[in-house]
């Protein structure tokens, strides 16, 4: 089965900077590899804390939609309807779905996977599939622009896929010579790992000093010295029913009693400040304004301002990031509809300060080129 006509092979670039490698299965490519206790350990930090991963689906969320422009008419309205509701996956309708669980992958793993799948008779797509990096495995082949793809079974064995060509993969952040990409959550599991100590510990400061524990002291005189084991049981029986009773009870004794709170002299540490810094190291990882995600931190409207442009640069860089799979898609369904025509992607806006941005941008270009109009035609009139 073959999508497209055979060509002939090109010659193999000679890159000189790039380690040789003996086929499949090379020490270097096993290097390469990212090992499934890295992204075990990214998916549990995100189950762990859960401001990173409502910062994670914050920006898939910000990344927002996108529209197809083609030259012809008729091949944009149909472009438009596949991409509105192309199958995904088992049972989820159109492109946007496809994207956001392949972002969501590429942020959190460094590497995203997902396949187009033809129907039988391969004359149109007939859905698009987002593949598990657990079951996929990518390896440098003949050289660094030869990347393959391999199936991994439950029984380890691997099993290069067929048709390569219908595998999108998109990665974040490559290092030099590496196959797999760079997680944005790289760096945060040794700040994590401090947060969740200072989590778990107020948890159990306030499990000790929040349920409050009392301490029992009786002090016998010296005629009762000799009946202390008893009153210490009798004492000891009547505070367990009055602690026990389901409405107000009072606990009546004879000697020299003492009620003490376990822990009353005690006070839990402040955590705000060191909490707060963690926090800081964790959203400068991730590039979201704390604003976005309810923290209600001292600042001005000016340093929102900024941070909101920073933001829209990130989400213009990861958007950068999909369209490579996004044409890809775009032109296979474009040729096995027979369609030629040349189309451009257009990004939704990001948000509506943008536009107030624009306008404002456009009428001071307006008001510059009228200025400039009138500044010319008074020098000819001088003339």
């Amino acid at each position: 089965m073959e999508f497209f006509r055979r060509k002939k092979k090109n010659e193999e670039l000679a890159v000189q900077t790039a380690a040789c490698s003996s086929g499949t299965g090379s020490v270097l490519s096993s290097l390469n590899m990212q090992s499934v206790c890295e992204r075990r350990l990214y998916k549990s930090l995100r189950e762990s804390l859960p401001i990173i991963d409502a910062a994670v689906y914050k920006i898939i969320r910000l990344v927002g939609g996108f529209k197809i422009k083609c030259s012809s008419e008729q091949a944009e309205k149909e472009l438009s309807h596949f991409l509105a509701d192309v199958r995904v996956n088992g049972n989820q309708r159109g492109i946007d779905c496809f994207l956001s669980a392949f972002l969501d992958q590429l942020i959190t793993y460094g590497t995203a996977v997902g396949e187009i799948v033809p129907d039988s008779r391969c004359r149109r797509i007939a859905a698009l599939y987002n593949a598990s990096l657990d079951d996929v495995e990518l390896e440098e082949g003949s050289g660094p622009f030869d990347i393959r793809f391999f199936l991994r079974n439950t029984s380890g064995e691997r099993t290069p896929v067929r048709f390569p060509s219908l595998v999108l993969c998109s990665t974040l952040m490559n290092e030099p010579g590496k196959v797999y990409g760079t997680s944005l959550l790289r760096g945060l599991p040794f700040i994590s790992d401090i947060m969740l100590r200072i989590i778990k510990a107020v948890g159990t400061n306030w499990e000790r000093v929040g349920n409050v524990r009392f301490a029992v002291s009786y002090k016998p005189g010296e005629n009762d010295r000799s009946f202390t084991k008893e009153r210490a049981a009798q004492i000891a029986s009547e505070w367990s029913k009055a602690m026990n009773s389901s409405e107000p009870k009072d606990f009546v004794s004879v000697g020299d009693v003492s009620i003490k709170v376990i822990g009353a002299e005690n006070q839990i540490p402040d955590c705000q400040v060191p909490s707060r810094m963690l926090l800081e190291q964790i959203l400068s990882k991730l590039s979201i304004p704390p604003f976005l995600l309810g923290l209600s931190w001292s600042t001005t409207e000016r340093m929102s301002g900024r941070q909101a442009d920073i933001l829209t640069t990130e989400l213009e860089f990861y958007r950068r990031q999909l369209e490579s799979s996004i044409r890809r898609i775009c032109d296979l369904f474009l040729k096995m509809e027979g369609f030629s025509a040349d189309y451009t992607i257009e990004w939704d806006n990001i948000d509506l300060q943008d536009e107030v941005e624009l306008a404002r941008a456009r009428l001071l270009n307006a008001q510059a080129d009228e200025l400039l109009k009138r500044t010319e035609t008074y020098d000819r009139k001088d003339e």
